[in-house]
Parts: structure tokens; C-alpha cells; sequence
């Protein structure tokens, strides 16, 4: 997924798609402990998809705690 996609989430649609990714990268794990994994890159791929949202989500939490006037 793009971090453009990921940005047009809403703060609910993020944390599920994280737990989404959260639960295939488990699942790829899995599959690469007990049984041949077909495709390893797809373990490098769900890492940084969750790296991605991950970020998002930072980055929303610092634009909330950032102050919204210059003062004077």
C-alpha cells in the first residue's frame, strides 16, 4: 500500500489495516518456519507496509501535539 493511500485513512481504517498487516506478517512467519514460503520477498514487503502505516500514525500524533499558533 502507498503512504498516499494510507494518509487518505481515517484514524480507525489505519489501526485495522495495521492489524491486518500485523496478522499476515504472523501468518508469513508461520509459513516460513513450518512449510516452504513461496515467495520470501512478501515477508520484506509486510514489514515495511507496516513500517508505512507505522509512520502515518506518528505522524498524525505529532501534528496533534504541535502548537496551532505563532503566538504575538
Amino acid at each position: 500500500m502507498k503512504v498516499n493511500e494510507l494518509r487518505e485513512l481515517s484514524d480507525e481504517e489505519l489501526q485495522l489495516e495495521l492489524d491486518r498487516v500485523r496478522r499476515h506478517l504472523y501468518d508469513l512467519r508461520s509459513q516460513a518456519v513450518t512449510e516452504k514460503l513461496e515467495d520470501p520477498s512478501l515477508l520484506t514487503k509486510a514489514r515495511r507496509d507496516m513500517a508505512r502505516i507505522l509512520t502515518v500514525q506518528q505522524q498524525r500524533r505529532a501534528d496533534q501535539t504541535k502548537p496551532s499558533g505563532t503566538g504575538a
